[in-house]
């Protein structure tokens, strides 16, 4: 049966979650007909899968960074499309690393032929980490905040981030400490659905969000040239309003958000931005039950709900903002347009990026596309949108753009 046949990912088989790998084969039959598997089981027992078929090379070789894949998950030469088309069995469910001290093993093999995966003739695993090595998990629970802080290896200083997930609530960390693995202090920050957050809170309180401010300022290994916050969805809002408010922040990143007060009344010191005008019996419900959001937002163009727009015109910071054109649980994109469009009116500095095909979710790299899953808070499975591979690209240049911008700016 000739040498055996290996399954290598290089540069390591260990490495952040948002590196890009080589995977290779060799010892392989010239021309040989075979079929690659990647599987990842999450932390609450859901497998993962997606395969492809290949031809090896002359040499009875192969690598996926050059060898075109012949259908299955996805097709065409896609060096890391085993990690980005990974989908669970069941439907509806979201890839997503709730303990960001543990890493996502992805068992990577190789089955003889194009058929019934029968005969496996090699394998390897590649162990995929949230947190670099060094950098320290803190919780943080002072004052109010609800928060981890992670700190990158050594004295700094290094430019301080605060990130925001979206309505789902909860404190979400693996996009945080990614961040402060490519070197950035990164306070996760809890502000819904938390503890003792509530799930749909009355009111939301700047004061709350200038305290991880202030907390962040505080770190003796932040720069003091300023803060950067990062947000998706409702934590996009809550970033532009930051940004508007606090002095303290100077870059702001919002992704798949809006620059209107959305869903829970602001309150500042001494005034308060109401939420913006919707109608819930917009929302649209598929035969299968799930649930479009789209249309429930009243027109952003009619003056009377121009109170709840947010100020940005205000600011002095810096913006960037990311959306997804197949964004099928929110209009991000017309909103985006509306918050550019308002702040380039006002000769202010913005960047924009827009991408066609992608969703609602824009995670960092490789974490695969969810077009559909339960939203945590309102109980019902919400469309997400995005077409897998526009989607995985869409992944990997925001995350480029968003901290080139972080780095420019702070």
């Amino acid at each position: 049966a000739g040498m055996a046949v290996q399954v290598s990912v290089l540069p390591s088989p260990r490495c952040l979650f948002d590196d890009p790998v080589q995977i290779c084969v060799a010892g392989l039959q010239p021309q040989q007909a075979v079929t690659l598997r990647a599987s990842l089981l999450d932390e609450s027992g859901e497998l993962f899968q997606a395969h492809a078929r290949y031809r090896a090379g002359s040499s009875g070789e192969l690598d996926l960074s050059r060898s075109p894949a012949l259908g299955g998950s996805y097709s065409g030469v896609e060096p890391m499309g085993l990690l980005w088309s990974l989908q669970s069995k069941a439907p509806y469910k979201r890839l997503a690393k709730r303990n960001v001290l543990t890493p996502f093993c992805v068992d990577l093999e190789v089955y003889e032929g194009h058929g019934d995966m029968s005969q496996l003739l090699g394998k390897c695993t590649n162990e995929r980490w949230f947190l670099g090595e060094g950098v320290k998990r803190i919780l943080v629970r002072e004052g109010r905040l609800k928060a981890t802080l992670f700190l990158p290896p050594g004295p700094g200083p290094f430019p301080g981030l605060i990130d925001l997930y979206g309505s789902g609530g909860g404190l979400v960390e693996y996009r945080a400490s990614l961040l402060s693995s490519r070197g950035f202090v990164t306070l996760a920050l809890a502000y819904m659905a938390f503890e003792d957050l509530p799930a749909m809170p009355e009111i939301l309180e700047l004061a709350y969000f200038e305290e991880a401010v202030n907390f962040l300022q505080k770190q003796p290994q932040v720069k003091d040239t300023g803060i950067g916050v990062l947000g998706l969805s409702k934590g996009a809002d809550l970033a532009l309003s930051m940004a508007t408010f606090l002095p303290g922040i100077k870059a702001a990143v919002s992704v798949s958000g809006s620059g209107l007060n959305c869903f829970i009344p602001l309150q500042g010191n001494g005034f308060t931005i109401p939420p913006h005008p919707c109608d819930f019996g917009r929302m649209k419900i598929s035969e299968s039950g799930l649930v479009d959001f789209s249309d429930v937002l009243d027109d952003h163009r009619d003056p009377a709900t121009w109170d709840c727009r947010i100020p940005m015109e205000r600011s002095t910071a810096k913006f960037l903002f990311l959306s997804g054109e197949d964004d099928m649980n929110w209009k991000s994109d017309l909103y985006c347009r509306d918050a550019v469009h308002r702040l380039q009116q006002h000769g202010l500095e913005v960047e924009f990026c827009s991408y066609s095909g992608a969703g609602h979710l824009l995670e960092p790299p490789y974490l695969p596309l969810c077009q559909t899953s339960i939203h945590k808070v309102l109980g019902v499975f919400v469309c997400w949108g995005g077409q897998w591979r526009e989607h995985a690209q869409a992944q990997e240049d925001a995350w480029r753009r968003i901290q080139a911008f972080f780095w420019q700016h702070l």
